[in-house]
């Protein structure tokens, strides 16, 4: 006859108290390969050939408007495309809405000088204050 040990429970039968980790490390790593792949592609922007300047690199704030002209000449505020004709009317939106906020323009180097001009003026005639040209610096960082 086959003896148990007290209480009725053989060795083999113990449950197991420890805490598996491998699949949560295993998430971990797939999530942050997802991020480290996908960071890059977040960012803002409508690709521009910039002109290169050269001069110290000046910090963004944290909310600046951006306004972009690229080499087709059509106008972006932020990523959102906008009708030459809507600009100053949009432009006057976004003041009332934030009148202190920082406006940068971007433009491609093959556009126009006019061009340029003509939504350089439009911003300043909607009121903003703050505007300032943006250049890809000589080392080719961006800006």
């Amino acid at each position: 006859m086959a003896m148990s040990p007290i209480g009725g429970q053989s060795d083999a039968y113990r449950p197991v108290s420890d805490i598996n980790v491998t699949p949560l490390v295993d998430v971990m790593l797939v999530l942050l390969i997802v991020f480290m792949v996908a960071a890059p592609l977040m960012t803002v922007g409508v690709p521009l050939d910039l002109p290169e300047a050269k001069g110290p690199v000046v910090d963004m704030p944290k909310d600046p408007l951006v306004v972009s002209l690229d080499a087709a000449g059509g106008i972006f505020i932020g990523e959102t495309s906008v009708p030459q004709g809507e600009l100053p009317t949009r432009l006057t939106t976004l003041w009332q809405a934030d009148g202190q906020a920082r406006v940068y323009i971007k433009g491609d180097r093959r556009i126009d000088y006019g061009r340029m001009m003509d939504v350089m003026s439009a911003v300043q005639a909607a009121g903003f204050t703050h505007v300032s040209l943006l250049a890809e610096d000589a080392a080719g960082k961006g800006g």
